[in-house]
């Protein structure tokens, strides 16, 4: 029998009424707090630890239109954590899609064979028409320059565990968002998602051609944030809270050019130890380009206890184990039947995360 409490908040971020997630203006500051407290429950079953058979049975579909690593295999071993198995599909090329088939046909009988859907496609809006054709749980996976919703609540997630840990409020924060705001839509989804919160200060840190929306910069003023526009990060960045940055997305460029992004937007050791404080926080939706001059989030931060890339990779599992669970009405049964993982796990995941554990 499922709790009145988890039935409604399945009923507030609903999408037309169906138990689908596919943008983060489905929440309000309620909701995506209590959601984000049923992610830190699951902690103890993502790191490892705990092991839960609640979705036993269960089937998920990956379908997965544009090349993609983490975002795949966290969704993947999100609901395998959860007991439930996967099927994956990757590419166009591999989909009846690529005969000719409709996005309506696809949804409908993909609908058929699995219990969820978690769909990325290259195109704006598509993934809400998956949406339409099926009344399973779909999620957005990632639709071109529109949104990706997991991603920011598992960015927001990390902010305030990050905030939490240094005992800092997120109301009222120094955020500074440096790259590609226009097609990135990571950035689409994690600035509406802290519009919820109050009086924060957004440094939006872009090269003219590539500046964040003018609907995301007007929303962000009609909800009483700070906003200022930056074209060179070195001022940007001093007295930030969170510095997040993104690659190019030049995959998505129809106008402009590689060429014109400068070399100052490399996000590297000798910048952050120059002008950001000693307790911010730097974060990265992944992938980086880390090859030698790539104007991206250099690698020679990686010893640098203030980069939290890898931390909010991991936290990605718990978020979407909480996105299965309150879709599929499962959340309140995941706690009934733990059992203990009988595998050595190990204390820390990589090498790089003792330089984070060491700091006071």
């Amino acid at each position: 029998m499922q709790s009145a409490s988890s039935h409604d908040l399945c009923q507030r971020i609903s999408y037309h009424g169906k138990p689908q997630l596919i943008s983060v203006d489905q929440f309000d500051r309620g909701s995506v707090d209590e959601f984000l407290q049923i992610a830190t429950l699951m902690e103890p079953i993502a790191q490892r630890r705990q092991v839960t058979r609640v979705l036993e049975g269960a089937v998920l579909g990956n379908l997965f239109f544009e090349a993609s690593t983490r975002t795949r295999v966290s969704f993947g071993a999100a609901f395998c954590r959860l007991g439930g198995a996967v099927c994956d599909t990757t590419g166009f090329t591999f989909s009846s899609m690529a005969k000719g088939e409709s996005i309506y046909d696809t949804s409908r009988v993909m609908s058929g064979y699995v219990d969820a859907l978690v769909i990325r496609h290259p195109e704006k809006g598509s993934v809400a028409e998956f949406a339409q054709a099926t009344n399973i749980p779909v999620i957005n996976g990632g639709d071109g320059p529109g949104e990706h919703p997991s991603q920011a609540l598992l960015d927001l997630y990390t902010i305030k565990k990050e905030f939490s840990r240094l005992c800092k409020p997120l109301d009222g924060a120094n955020i500074a968002i440096v790259g590609d705001l226009k097609y990135g839509r990571t950035v689409h989804s994690l600035v509406k998602l802290l519009s919820l919160y109050q009086k924060l200060h957004f440094r939006l840190v872009a090269p003219a051609s590539l500046e964040l929306p003018l609907d995301l910069v007007e929303l962000l003023g009609e909800r009483g944030h700070e906003v200022t526009l930056w074209q060179s990060p070195v001022e940007a960045l001093r007295q930030a809270d969170v510095v997040y940055t993104t690659r190019i997305q030049k995959e998505r460029f129809v106008n402009e050019t590689v060429e014109a992004y400068p070399q100052e937007f490399q996000i590297n050791a000798a910048l952050v130890n120059a002008v950001c404080k000693k307790d911010c926080i730097i974060m990265h939706p992944l992938p980086r380009d880390a090859r030698a001059g790539a104007n991206d989030l250099a690698t020679d931060l990686n010893h640098d206890p203030r980069l939290a890339i890898f931390r909010q990779t991991d936290n990605g599992i718990p978020v979407r184990m909480a996105i299965f669970a309150v879709l599929l009405g499962v959340e309140h049964l995941v706690f009934r039947d733990l059992k203990p993982a009988h595998w050595r796990g190990v204390e820390r995941i990589g090498p790089d995360d003792a330089a984070f554990y060491a700091m006071p």
